[in-house]
């Protein structure tokens, strides 16, 4: 036999990591990872499964950090309730990262009835592993008519003054990002955008993908809510951040 110190319980963590950083989707059917690698439809395969697992599964799904909750988290939610699932999905808090978390995970849960695991995987990514930046969103403002063009409001803070512009667009995503450019006194091009469900239903959580450039620099954001168009001025200004941060590396190194 071989051995090796891979953490296999870390496997199904690292895929969604992986893929929500470069923005490309894990296939269903992909093997270990996919969302249908431990699903059984057909009947035959039904009925086997459920009086033994290893007739169709040559691995636990705990093995690879697939695991089943029985907890079913919602508004009425504790602390500990979810700090227990975070820790059953490899992330290990202490007391601040979990009272920011907790306050994130509240106000999510006001617009949604059940927070499943991918939900809780992308809050994470957002509020622990997120850098604050140079720029952040404090508030927005869109107003679509089906008989007029679509305008944004955004507020920003930028170098510790707050900043509220306005502006129009082919569209409430394109207005955001147009009176975001107003608000930074820049203007940036995109050059991929994407958007995906994180999960089902009408609540979902959408994930969008923002490519931005501006001049030789190009750089990769993404932020996920049940707004999409919220989701999508946050991962354009994730963006803009890290632009602004690799300029002004570039000019200390200059120095």
């Amino acid at each position: 036999p071989y051995y090796t110190d891979v953490n296999t319980r870390e496997i199904y963590n690292a895929s969604r990591m992986v893929s929500s950083f470069t923005g490309f989707p894990v296939q269903p059917n992909k093997a270990i990872v996919g969302k249908n690698a431990f699903a059984h439809e057909s009947g035959i395969h039904q009925d086997g499964v459920l009086k033994d697992r290893s007739t169709y599964e040559i691995m636990k799904p705990e093995d690879v950090g697939v695991y089943r909750s029985k907890i079913i988290l919602g508004r009425h939610s504790g602390r500990h309730g979810l700090k227990v699932r975070l820790k059953e999905l490899g992330y290990h808090l202490d007391e601040d990262q979990l009272n920011k978390t907790y306050q994130a995970f509240l106000k999510l849960a006001d617009k949604k009835k059940e927070i499943y695991d991918e939900d809780l995987r992308f809050l994470m990514g957002d509020e622990i592993h997120g850098e604050e930046g140079f720029f952040k969103l404090e508030s927005l403002n869109v107003t679509i008519d089906t008989e007029a063009i679509p305008t944004a409001i955004v507020r920003l803070m930028k170098h510790g003054m707050t900043v509220e512009k306005s502006a129009v667009g082919d569209g409430p995503v394109d207005a955001v990002f147009n009176a975001i450019d107003q608000a930074l006194d820049m203007k940036y091009s995109i050059e991929d955008y994407q958007v995906r469900s994180v999960t089902s239903g009408r609540t979902a959580m959408g994930e969008v993908h923002v490519t931005v450039r501006n001049g030789t620099m190009a750089a990769h954001g993404r932020s996920a809510a049940t707004d999409i168009i919220e989701a999508s001025g946050k991962a354009y200004l994730q963006a803009v951040n890290t632009i602004v941060k690799k300029k002004n590396e570039l000019m200390k190194q200059g120095a």
